[in-house]
């Protein structure tokens, strides 16, 4: 027997950031669980070979070139998505930069491109399908966080701020949204491997600090956030919103002190 209370066959799927890393690994996973994928990012080649590279045989995966940060973009998108499936079950805002440097270096430019990104990106989509889906009294988004929503690291004081707010938004829109049949909750990864981070965790010192302040003793995948994503878009996830799921191995459940234990 099939229990469907886990399923997200036949859901329309939106990914933003998907033609890599995260959002890659998310789309696919839900393309093979018999959603019908719409993928965006700003790169349509990268993308495109994507959705090809993810569609499972007589599934269905569509590339849409869409730079997060422009709303005008952002309209056009939804409104072509909308077009050929008629509506949009799941929203999943993974698209995100980062650049790393002590705080007093950052210039305004530094700022703006990771927070157009990581949080107006977010806001502009949301609103764009979330209006939608409140015509319908139903639907789902998800919102891909940080550990920096737990503990900011040094270095990515940008970075923390817009996840910081990408984790209020979530809550806020639950709250605003929940009477109108949507749920919003957020997925915070921790030390995920993708092709944009491999070469930081390569370094030896990187990965005996993260393998030390990770209880699992492992770097995540990709594939780590799936079930959590099908989770919360799923029916077995119902009665949750506003929340953030930590899918961390353990990072966010204490600090590991330097002490020798007996």
């Amino acid at each position: 027997m099939t229990d469907g209370l886990f399923s997200v066959k036949d859901q329309v799927v939106l990914v933003s950031g998907a033609s890599r890393g995260i959002g890659r690994g998310l789309a696919e996973g839900f393309a093979r669980r018999g959603a019908a994928v719409i993928v965006t990012g700003r790169e349509k080649e990268s993308l495109e070979k994507t959705a090809k590279e993810i569609c499972p045989q007589g599934g269905t995966v569509r590339a849409l070139v869409c730079d997060v940060s422009d709303a005008k973009a952002i309209d056009a998108m939804v409104k072509a998505a909308l077009g050929e499936f008629g509506r949009i079950d799941t929203l999943l805002n993974v698209a995100g930069v980062n650049r790393r440097m002590k705080a007093e270096r950052l210039t305004e430019e530094d700022y703006d491109f990771i927070v157009d990104i990581n949080l107006k990106g977010p806001f502009l989509l949301s609103l764009a399908v979330g209006k939608r889906q409140l015509e319908r009294k139903k639907g789902n988004q998800i919102n891909i966080v940080s550990l920096n929503n737990d503990r900011p690291l040094r270095g990515v004081m940008p970075y923390a701020v817009s996840k910081a707010g990408l984790g209020q938004m979530t809550r806020a829109l639950a709250m605003e949204w929940g009477p109108g049949g949507i749920r919003v909750n957020a997925i915070a990864p921790g030390f995920i491997l993708t092709d944009l981070t491999n070469k930081l965790w390569s370094q030896p010192v990187m990965k005996d600090w993260a393998m030390t302040n990770t209880p699992l003793r492992r770097l995540g995948v990709s594939d780590d956030l799936v079930g959590a994503a099908v989770f919360l878009a799923s029916e077995a996830s119902a009665f949750m919103t506003g929340q953030t799921v930590y899918v961390d191995g353990g990072v966010s459940c204490g600090n590991a002190w330097p002490i020798p234990l007996e």
